[in-house]
């Protein structure tokens, strides 16, 4: 069990115990089940998070389920019964509210974007969050994947609905067009959105990562969320705004909980970026999935309140669904006991809905369209599985892992006389890089395929005169988090090296700055028989040549090359890819060369 989930079990083992769970209802106030309370505004938050791009369904196997026509059907039926519906408990006069919220990543590098920016603005996914009707975004780290000008792009594209993005811990000042959109009011710390007479404050957040893991340019992050939110929070109760709800990308709802009890004033906290799923007994869940807790977890603010934390499963498979009640002076009164993830479905499925008609013709048909063609585009034919599973490229060498990083060298070393720089010695490629999280069955090789692997705009790169020691930090870098499966372990070509995970691992704080130096990394081989380390220590010798992705030698995924020049060669590295099979392997993939679990190049002990 890796520590992020550990880490949250943890936190719910406590918050469990301190919040029961919901029967007609939960009070806040008193941490007890209780009846209809006094409720003067009836809110029905509806809310989603990392849609990264899966517009048309959640994938194979799971056709049935997501996809964001059938998705808006499941909004639209929702904010109706909250609404004009009828009641869930006597009303009594209260107002009834719906809001539609997105905590984060709301596109993602693959096939579907890349059919979006072949089609330009408005990009496909702009138009089905316009379509569904948005009260409030906030930006994830994802959203700066293509830069900050892809990230303009997608929010001028709204046409209809123009909901505020939101972040109170990021300064686009050095970034014009981003800067435009702040100075129109299209990003903001917070905004006030007012339904039925009623003012509800919602914050933006992100992690403090996002330099390290996106590609922000000149958007400067600042480290200390609890700081920024409560800044906002504190001028929107200024103005008298007493119902505020923080919508934040900090990576997991783990983060939320450490978050919620530096705050005060904060009612209602929504997750992205961590991909969990929270459910109550009796909840449908798509196929596969598992709650991770209850939805919500109540966790306790700074001044003593509970607050209920909600997220989703990414994709569009689910629309969460707080009904929270408040009272006149604003104070949470009430979650009832109906809150909890709606599924998304359809064919036979019992929930199963229609997709929206108009969603349907304007993006998943033409989307189908595109990805078919790409499909059908085969680049060659592979004799063997290919693994490109998450919790395996994150965290050992994998067949897949070996070809995209023998691709980078490749690629290099063909293009390197032609920039007169010297050919690399090694390829490293950072497993968060490779993204279909599946298994290729043994056949044609796609185009889509391809795309489907390597899908960010990186660019192939050569970082010359690399000293052995920083090659070494280097590589120290790529195994400290492997335990948490985190997407700097890396691919590797043209070497191998052994690693001990009980050992010593390299750590940096929030902003880059070493902590400790790590002690992990104990063999490095070339593939010619260079001895770089042994037992742990640097083999005294020239300096190397790396064949990488521009993403990493930035400093991405905190890859400490320290601001050494390097050269980008103008092919991406899905381009470098599909050179490489179709040209480097005469378009075939043989099982001696990529055996399934690698040939040995990484080795862990212990």
């Amino acid at each position: 069990m890796n520590r992020k989930v550990t880490k949250i079990l943890t936190i719910l083992s406590i918050v469990i115990i301190a919040a029961p769970m919901l029967v007609a209802g939960f009070d806040v106030q008193t941490g007890e089940a209780a009846g209809p309370p006094k409720v003067d505004v009836w809110l029905t938050l509806l809310h989603n998070n990392d849609g990264e791009s899966r517009l048309i369904n959640l994938g194979s196997g799971r056709e049935d389920f997501g996809g964001v026509a059938r998705f808006k059907t499941v909004v639209d039926e929702l904010r109706w019964e909250a609404t004009t519906g009828a009641p869930l408990v006597d009303q009594r006069g209260a107002k009834r509210v719906a809001l539609m919220l997105s905590s984060g990543d709301n596109f993602l590098a693959g096939a579907e974007f890349n059919s979006s920016l072949e089609k330009g603005i408005p990009f496909y996914d702009t138009i089905a969050m316009d379509l569904i009707g948005y009260n409030a975004v906030a930006i994830g780290n994802h959203d700066f994947d293509f830069g900050p000008d892809v990230l303009a792009d997608f929010i001028a594209g709204y046409e209809v609905t123009r909901p505020a993005y939101l972040s109170a811990n990021l300064d686009f000042s050095q970034e014009p067009r981003l800067q435009e959109l702040v100075d129109q009011g299209r990003i903001a710390k917070s905004v006030v959105v007012k339904e039925r007479g009623e003012q509800f404050g919602i914050i933006g957040a992100i992690t403090p990562m996002l330099p390290f893991i996106s590609s922000p340019r000149n958007v400067s992050v600042m480290a200390d969320v609890a700081a920024a939110v409560q800044a906002e929070v504190d001028r929107l109760e200024a103005m008298g705004i007493n119902k505020i709800i923080l919508i934040s990308h900090l990576q997991s709802v783990a983060e939320d909980l450490d978050l919620a009890p530096m705050l005060r004033g904060v009612d209602i906290m929504v997750a992205g970026g961590g991909d969990e799923v929270l459910a109550n007994p009796g909840d449908l869940l798509v196929p596969g999935d598992t709650a991770l807790g209850p939805y919500p977890i109540m966790a306790t603010s700074a001044d003593g309140k509970f607050v209920p934390v909600v997220t989703t499963a990414g994709g569009y498979g689910y629309v969460g669904q707080l009904v929270a009640g408040f009272d006149r002076q604003g104070n949470l009164l009430m979650v009832h006991d109906t809150s909890g993830p709606v599924r998304v479905a359809g064919g036979d499925q019992p929930d199963a809905v229609q997709p929206d008609p108009e969603l349907q013709m304007r993006v998943v048909e033409p989307l189908l369209e595109a990805l078919e063609e790409r499909a059908n585009t085969v680049v060659g034919i592979s004799e063997v599985d290919l693994d490109g599973r998450r919790s395996f490229v994150r965290t050992q060498e994998t067949n897949e892992g070996n070809l995209i990083a023998d691709a980078l060298l490749w690629q290099a070393t063909q293009l390197a006389p032609g920039f007169g720089i010297p050919v690399p010695d090694v390829g490293l490629q950072n497993g968060g890089g490779i993204r279909n999280d599946t298994i290729i069955a043994a056949g044609p090789v796609t185009v889509l395929d391809t795309e489907n692997m390597v899908p960010f705009a990186n660019f192939v790169s050569i970082v010359e005169n690399i000293s052995r020691e920083q090659f070494k930090e280097i590589l120290e870098n790529a195994v400290s988090r492997v335990e948490n499966i985190d997407g700097r372990f890396a691919q590797i070509s043209g070497f191998s090296f052994v690693y001990d995970a009980a050992g010593t691992p390299r750590l940096l704080d929030p902003l880059g700055n070493l902590i400790q130096d790590g002690a992990r990394v104990q063999e490095v081989i070339l593939d010619d028989g260079t001895v770089i380390v042994s037992s742990g220590m640097v083999v005294p010798g020239p300096s190397l040549t790396i064949a990488t992705i521009d993403f990493l030698a930035r400093g991405g995924d905190q890859y400490p090359y320290q601001g050494a020049p390097f050269t980008t060669l103008g092919v991406t590295y899905q381009q470098a890819l599909r050179n490489y099979i179709e040209i480097g392997l005469g378009g075939l993939i043989q099982t001696s060369a990529y055996p399934f679990g690698g040939e040995g190049r990484i080795t862990r002990v212990n």
